[in-house]
């Protein structure tokens, strides 16, 4: 009865595991939940609100499927704004969600077979899209070694004559790392010598840390736009994962197919959020400011409490809300005779033990890691290193 197409994908482990956090505290279980990718921060107040006048005032009906022209316009601006560079409204599309425009991008470029280059560690989500629309995943591994990032080398080594496009994810979910200018600039020349499309997904732009200028791809070379879809949202700089808008900017024809696509799914995103979003991308963003700080203190405290750990060897990252530090020298110790000889039974371990949450590295193609979110208040980090630590004491 189910298709083969949808069995060779897999459920999004971190959800999953989110799930399954819910489940047990509804239970009465004291879980430190470090599996979450969302901030706990509260949306803004002046967001909310003008969500709120938009349902008084009777904003509740269908809009363009890409987008009214008010968001758009929000898009553009803050395009220009942030990035430096000029977009036209036929250029943007806006979706239910960062992750439904990836989606309808990869339904809109790919035929069978042809192949997506991603490097490795990735977001869980990259290699199921591009299966789902008949492509081939190609993974390059990088380490902590190059601060998991990759060099233009490293994709020319992988370039065949199906290779349609290639993901950069800066700031990176999982790993946080974070592209300078000059390392884009060698990916871009090789993408246009290679006529290879850049996805680039930029959701964490506004959570970088220790004075880190962002870049956009768009921005390293006149040529970079024509070459790159842009793919952002509002859910993490501004608190809104669940208000459910992003958005995809970049050549015309695209953006037109990704609109056909998505009018004959979702048709447009929800008019209220759409309201909320041209608020959260137009009003003030002092608020941003306050985030990111506090992300900052979080990260510094975590990467400091993890390489203080025997056995942990933590990156301090540049950018997101995740740190991805190797557990390698933990594998295959032992707890009550059983062997812990993978990063999916050491966050089982975790779970069970320590009871805390934490998602293995596999899901993300780097199975000797595990991705700790820090999207979590100072007070429950402090809890949740303090069992990791206990727990691998008892570890022989």
């Amino acid at each position: 009865m189910i298709s083969k197409r949808v069995q060779s994908i897999k459920p999004s482990p971190t959800l999953a595991i989110d799930a399954k956090v819910k489940t047990l505290k509804q239970k009465g279980v004291d879980i430190i939940n470090f599996g979450v990718g969302e901030p706990d921060f509260d949306t803004p107040k002046n967001i909310k609100e003008a969500a709120i006048v938009a349902i008084n005032s009777g904003f509740t009906k269908y809009c363009p499927v890409p987008g009214t022209p008010e968001i758009k316009n929000a898009i553009i601006n803050k395009l220009q704004r942030d990035n430096n560079t000029v977009y036209l409204p036929e250029q943007i599309i806006v979706s239910s969600g960062a992750k439904h425009s990836l989606y309808n991008l990869f339904q809109a470029i790919i035929d069978p077979e042809d192949e997506v280059i991603i490097p490795a560690p990735y977001w869980v989500s990259y290699t199921d899209m591009v299966i789902l629309a008949g492509g081939k995943p190609v993974i390059i591994n990088s380490t902590d070694k190059t601060n998991f990032k990759i060099t233009g080398d490293c994709i020319k080594k992988l370039i065949t004559d199906k290779t349609k496009a290639i993901i950069i994810n800066s700031p990176s979910n999982p790993t946080g790392s974070t592209y300078y200018s000059n390392e884009l600039k060698e990916i871009v020349q090789v993408c246009l010598e290679n006529k290879i499309l850049i996805i680039s997904d930029e959701i964490y732009e506004k959570l970088v840390y220790d004075n880190f200028k962002f870049t956009s791809v768009v921005q390293v070379s006149p040529q970079a736009k024509d070459i790159t879809i842009l793919i952002n949202g509002i859910s993490k700089a501004y608190a809104m994962t669940g208000w459910r808008i992003g958005y995809a900017a970049g050549n015309k024809e695209i953006i037109s197919a990704m609109t056909k696509i998505q009018s004959q799914s979702t048709s447009n995103a929800s008019s209220i959020s759409i309201k909320a979003a041209v608020e959260a991308l137009n009003g003030t963003q002092e608020y941003l400011e306050i985030m990111r700080k506090e992300f900052e203190k979080r990260r510094d405290y975590i990467v400091d409490r993890l390489n203080a750990i025997k056995g942990i060897n933590c990156q301090k990252p540049e950018g997101a809300f995740y740190v991805f530090p190797n557990i390698s020298a933990i594998l295959n110790k032992s707890f009550n005779g059983k062997i812990i000889g993978s990063d999916i039974e050491f966050t089982d371990y975790l779970l069970d033990q320590a009871k805390i949450a934490v998602v293995p590295g596999s899901a993300f193609g780097a199975k000797e890691h595990i991705r700790i979110s820090y999207a979590n208040s100072i007070e429950n980090i402090k809890k949740g290193i303090d069992r990791l630590e206990t727990a691998l004491k008892n570890l022989i």
